[in-house]
């Protein structure tokens, strides 16, 4: 049977006695077990921040927005967009959060470069309120697959996207 133990290395930080105890009813809450495990996640997710991968990494992840769709022409200039991005997008959520916002999840995957141009371009738009990238790495060879696949879309046409 294979050794699978990962070598770990101590190390000290030091808390002020209010910040340590948020932090452990914040891991309570989350169901850790100790503050060594919390604090592992905490790295791996500060990691995995957009901002700090190559933006060349092949990446999958979401873009999430909540929109206006009362702004003249948001509705249209978003979709025209997403048309746009289609070779990155995997697919879309819309959800009716009121009369007038709407959340829209956006499961994306490519080049972080190429998405967060995207995301850059659809949190300039007037009548977004909040746009956010979240990635993940994502397997190359998983990429292209060779074929083609059709799907509806939530605007009621079909795409087609090569893969």
């Amino acid at each position: 049977m294979a050794d699978n133990k990962v070598e770990l290395t101590r190390f000290g930080v030091s808390f002020p006695g209010a910040l340590i105890d948020q932090f452990d009813r914040y891991i309570e809450e989350q169901g850790y077990t100790n503050r060594s495990e919390a604090i592992r996640d905490m790295a791996r997710k500060a990691m995995l921040e957009p901002t700090r991968m190559n933006p060349e990494a092949l990446v999958a992840g979401t873009i999430v927005m909540v929109y206006d769709h009362h702004v003249s022409e948001l509705p249209l200039v978003l979709t025209e967009l997403q048309h746009q991005h289609h070779h990155a997008i995997i697919s879309t959520m819309h959800v009716h959060l009121n009369h007038a916002q709407c959340l829209e999840v956006i499961v994306v995957r490519g080049k972080l470069a190429g998405l967060r141009e995207l995301l850059q371009q659809i949190q300039v738009l007037k009548g977004v309120t909040y746009a956010e990238l979240s990635v993940t790495y994502a397997d190359e060879h998983g990429q292209a697959h060779g074929h083609e696949h059709t799907h509806e879309s939530a605007h009621g046409h079909d795409h087609t996207h090569e893969q």
